[in-house]
Parts: C-alpha cells; sequence; structure tokens
C-alpha cells in the first residue's frame, strides 16, 4: 500500500507542481482525503520534488546548454538570465529561513489551503482581466527591479494553497510581462527554490527518514517526473490558447468543494 500512496503522491506533484493550482495544497488535500497519515507523508512530498525539477532540465536542456555555454564567455543575455533568477531565489531564502517552523505549521492545515485555492483564483481572474503585459523577450530581458518583485510575490507561496507558479506568473504579469516569459520565468525561479527547499526539509527532518523510505521517495520522484515531462508542454499548449482562466476556475471550484467536504466529514 506505501507504494500505490506512493505512486498516486507522485502523480499529483507531477500534475500540479508547475500548473497555478499549488503542488503542496494538492498533496495535502490529497493526504486528507485518501485518509494517509499527513505527518508521515509530509516529508515524502517535499522529497520528491526533485523529480519534478528534473523535467524542467530535460525538457530546457537546450536553454541550460545555452546560456552555460554563454556564461563561459561572459555574454550579457546569459549573465542577465541567471542574475534575474539569482536575485528572484533571495527573497525566498531569507523568509524561509525566518519563518521555517510557522511554515510547517500551516501545511499542516487542509482548511487553509482550500481558502488559499478560491482566493488565488479569484487573483488570477483579476490579473488575467486588468494586466498589460508586452513581450520583454525573454528572462534576460527582465529588470533587476522586476526580478525583485517577482521573487517577493513568490513568497505568497510559503502560504499552502497559494502555488509557488501561480504567484510568480501572476506577479510577472502584473509587472507587464507577456505570458510566455512569465511562465519561462516560473519554471527556471523553480529549479533553486524547489532545490533549496527540499534540501533544508530534509536535512530539518533527517532523523524521520528511514531506509524503506528511500524507495518510496525514489518511486515517487520518478512517477513525478515522467509526469511533470507531459504536463508542462499541455500546459502550455493551453495558455498560449485560452490564457490561465480555465486554472482561476477549477482553484475556485476544488477550493469550494474542499471547504464543504472539511467542514461536513
Amino acid at each position: 500500500m506505501d507504494f500505490i500512496t506512493a505512486i498516486i503522491l507522485g502523480i499529483v506533484e507531477g500534475v500540479t507542481e508547475f500548473l497555478p493550482v499549488s503542488s503542496t495544497g494538492h498533496l495535502i488535500l490529497a493526504t486528507e482525503l485518501l485518509g494517509y497519515d499527513a505527518a508521515k507523508w509530509s516529508v515524502f512530498n517535499i522529497a520528491i520534488q526533485p523529480g519534478a525539477i528534473l523535467a524542467i532540465v530535460v525538457l530546457y536542456w537546450r536553454t541550460f546548454w545555452a546560456v552555460g555555454a554563454g556564461l563561459l564567455k561572459w555574454q550579457a543575455e546569459s549573465v542577465a538570465f541567471v542574475r534575474n533568477l539569482l536575485i528572484a531565489f533571495i527573497p525566498a531564502v531569507v523568509l524561509g529561513l525566518a519563518f521555517g517552523d510557522q511554515i510547517d505549521a500551516l501545511l499542516e492545515n487542509a482548511t487553509v489551503v482550500a481558502w488559499a485555492l478560491i482566493a488565488g483564483g479569484v487573483g488570477i481572474l483579476i490579473v488575467e482581466k486588468l494586466a498589460k503585459t508586452e513581450n520583454v523577450y525573454g528572462i534576460s530581458g527582465v529588470s533587476v527591479a522586476q526580478s525583485v518583485k517577482i521573487g517577493l510575490v513568490q513568497c505568497l507561496a510559503m502560504v499552502p494553497g497559494v502555488s509557488r507558479s501561480g504567484a510568480t506568473i501572476m506577479g510577472a504579469m502584473s509587472l507587464g510581462i507577456d505570458r510566455r516569459t512569465a511562465a519561462d520565468f516560473s519554471f527556471f525561479l523553480a529549479i533553486p527554490t524547489l532545490t533549496g527547499a527540499t534540501a533544508l526539509q530534509l536535512y530539518k527532518h533527517r532523523d524521520a527518514i528511514h531506509g524503506g523510505d528511500i524507495e518510496l521517495i525514489l518511486v515517487g520522484a520518478a512517477v513525478s517526473f515522467v509526469v511533470a515531462l507531459a504536463v508542462v508542454k499541455a500546459f502550455m499548449a493551453v495558455v498560449t490558447r485560452y490564457g490561465f482562466a480555465p486554472f482561476a476556475w477549477y482553484r475556485i471550484v476544488a477550493g469550494a468543494v474542499a471547504l464543504v467536504w472539511l467542514n461536513g466529514r
């Protein structure tokens, strides 16, 4: 049964990590809905994130190769690319270290997740309607000031249910950055952010991880990797054609259903 649980949670992680619907929120709700021991699986939910991260590395390997080659030559575009991501990453590091215990406490509250899903859905609809975006020609074209603001907005995702990708994408669009660049920025920013968060949580909870847990983590990470590969491609196709409104309405409905279920069980 543990392997089945690992597969299910791996699927949830792979589907939701890069969509603006909150992977952490969905993992918490899945744990509640299926009756799993939340304390037992909370570390697992974080430990399988590298699988989804690897999917981005594979899908965008040409970009990573080009940026790496450009850095060796100290090309302005590659330097700006890395600079912007590092700047946007810093606020999450500072707040994550300062308020780690409070953040961990929120991860145990499914009701917070439900309300955050609804609020985030409304926020996406507002940004989609009011944001005036223009093409900034890729991540390297994002300014330092915009990178700082995107990093600050990303910190809202420390509340489970907000969605890291949703916060960064909508934050970028509200700053005038076009949909495609906003989504790409969110994908690439996930690499240092999720890697850092995973490393910190695994270190903090290292005593809770035993030999048999490693196998489960590897299974969950592998499943999330395969699923995320397919989801990211489909996500960009949906966003290009329909925008982010479908995800906003999904969040509102899912949050409302979760509230009804949590209050009525």
